[in-house]
């Protein structure tokens, strides 16, 4: 069992940056494949980056250019560095894990409680 936790949400005016961690426990972090979603007020959950397990990565066409993912195989950490924040960022963010040999572009097996992340205008 993978456990998930989330650290660095928090309040930003636009145009500001955060980066969210995801510390992961259980398991072996070098073989799951990462991912960060948020969910809006109202509005269903959304991917919006992921890693694979070989450092591929993927966004949400809404973030290109804006946030990146990495992840830290060492500190079993994967992170989401978010800049140029808008208030349409504004969503709880949630970290998730896919197992080995899941589809890498989706990981949704584990998941953490998420962290809130506030963008004012």
């Amino acid at each position: 069992q993978v456990q998930l936790v989330e650290s660095g949400g928090g309040l930003v005016q636009a145009g500001g940056s955060l980066r969210l961690s995801c510390v992961a426990s259980g398991g072996d972090f070098r073989f799951n494949h990462m991912g960060w979603y948020r969910q809006a007020p109202g509005k269903q959950r959304e991917l919006v980056a992921a890693i694979s397990n070989g450092g591929e990565t993927n966004f949400i066409d809404s973030v290109k250019g804006r946030f990146t993912i990495a992840r830290d195989n060492i500190k079993n950490t994967v992170y989401l560095q978010m800049n140029s924040l808008k208030p349409e960022d504004t969503a709880v963010y949630y970290c998730a894990a896919g197992r080995l040999g899941s589809s890498w572009s989706l990981p949704r097996d584990y998941w953490g409680q998420g962290t809130q992340v506030t963008v004012s205008s």
